[in-house]
């Protein structure tokens, strides 16, 4: 076991993402990354970097329906370490039109990944999508529904997403007994 109580925290990244209603059909994923250095640092010519905020990102998606997919993004960016970061803040929008689904994470790293955008915002994306869907799922079980519709979908959502959901395991056999799905 790694202990950690004798050292000295140099660094935190904190990522928050919550989910809001805004139509029938419709969400709002809101993510927030923070990066704080705690301790003084140095530039290679030796100038002293105070601690403080190094990063606060802020990205806001329109997610519809079932199939989650992205209409609308922004970015804000409150605090970055350069002026040129703020020249990515529209890096994100290849991926409006995406559905968060099976692949998601391949396809936009390949589309706002690397060179092509920001690494921090691509980090905070890829924190949101997984949220996403969860998000969604509380939103479409606000109200009780026992329709087959959903009961299908949840299956969908569901397999084979980690090791618990695969689709030879015991919950996911008995979720599917549950819903009395074949």
């Amino acid at each position: 076991m790694i202990d950690t109580r004798a050292c000295q925290k140099i660094h935190t990244r904190n990522i928050a993402v919550a989910i809001f209603t805004y139509a029938a059909d419709t969400i709002v994923v809101e993510g927030h990354l923070k990066d704080d250095r705690l301790i003084d640092s140095f530039r290679s010519g030796g100038d002293v970097i105070p601690p403080g905020v190094v990063h606060s990102m802020i990205i806001r998606m329109k997610v519809r329906g079932p199939e989650l997919i992205i209409e609308d993004i922004d970015v804000e960016m409150p605090t970055v370490p350069h002026d040129d970061c703020l020249e990515t803040r529209q890096t994100l929008e290849p991926i409006k039109g995406l559905s968060i689904a099976a692949g998601f994470t391949v396809k936009a790293r390949s589309l706002v990944g690397g060179a092509k955008g920001c690494a921090h915002l691509v980090a905070l994306l890829m924190a949101m999508a997984p949220a996403a869907v969860q998000g969604a799922w509380t939103a479409a079980t606000r109200q009780p529904n026992n329709s087959q519709a959903l009961k299908t979908y949840s299956m969908k959502r569901l397999k084979n997403t980690c090791y618990v959901w695969r689709s030879d395991g015991p919950a996911f056999a008995k979720y599917k007994q549950s819903l009395k799905i074949t």
